[in-house]
């Protein structure tokens, strides 16, 4: 059986991630597992989070797969530092998203947005001022940026004023470099630089993970596979709804059956 890359996110965000990784690495199988059910991860206490990655990741394991990676922001700052799953090579978020931040930044003042989880944990924070201790960091937690994301409420009105509100002070303080700190962010690009400005960089989990994907086959720690491949999407509870959102959001990318699985 060929072995997959094994990505996770609590709903509907990690198909950005997704869709990321299968244009860069054509070749490659993926198994995705959206946690629809239990979302949003962004409200939940830390212990609960990571309960919920361990089982996952226990998931993503038994479905063959090469490599782990967790596109959730949320979850990611409960498994910082942890490299490997069970003998499985686990990437994260957190740690090469704050650093293609701080390569691309000018000024060392870098915006962080997430879930009300992933700011109050301070993982971007603290990670950026290892890698940097001269960088000025402006957080702000965005929670109704996913539920908007989910319902599909994107190029709207509704969704520039929330993002006005959120985005103020990075707006006063003239932030030219932002970290979107959830995989959900990069679906309402267009309304963030409407209201940041289209000279702001935004940083997105997509484009950071396949260099580090590149990177790990780079050093030999996972095999390249040749095709054809397969996309297998699994999620924990399904809806006309979410299908509809995930095919859209997936397109060109042909996905099959979308698969509701048990954890």
């Amino acid at each position: 059986m060929k072995k997959s890359i094994g990505i996770f996110d609590s709903g509907l965000g990690g198909l950005t991630v997704l869709k990321e990784l299968a244009k860069k690495f054509p070749d490659e199988s993926f198994c995705y597992l959206g946690d629809i059910a239990r979302l949003p991860y962004g409200n939940k206490s830390p212990e609960t989070i990571r309960r919920y990655g361990l089982q996952i990741l226990e998931f993503l394991k038994e479905q063959n797969v090469k490599a782990l990676i967790i596109a959730c922001n949320s979850a990611s700052t409960v498994f910082l530092g942890e490299n490997e799953y069970e003998g499985i090579p686990l990437l994260n978020v957190i740690e090469p998203g704050s650093a293609a931040a701080l390569q691309i930044s000018v000024d060392k003042k870098i915006g962080v947005i997430g879930t009300s989880a992933t700011i109050r944990s301070h993982a971007y924070q603290e990670t950026l001022q290892k890698m940097d201790p001269g960088v000025t960091v402006i957080e702000q937690a965005c929670p109704l940026f996913v539920p908007l994301v989910e319902e599909g409420v994107v190029n709207d009105v509704i969704t520039e004023m929330i993002a006005e509100k959120y985005l103020k002070e990075m707006k006063k303080q003239k932030v030219e470099t932002v970290i979107l700190g959830c995989t959900h962010y990069p679906v309402l690009r267009t309304d963030l630089l409407k209201v940041l400005g289209g000279h702001v960089k935004l940083v997105e989990s997509g484009e950071v993970l396949s260099e580090q994907l590149e990177y790990l086959f780079q050093l030999g720690k996972i095999e390249k596979s040749h095709g054809p491949r397969q996309i297998r999407v699994c999620i924990t509870d399904i809806t006309d709804h979410f299908e509809k959102l995930a095919r859209e959001l997936m397109a060109p990318e042909t996905l099959g059956i979308l698969e509701k699985v048990v954890l």
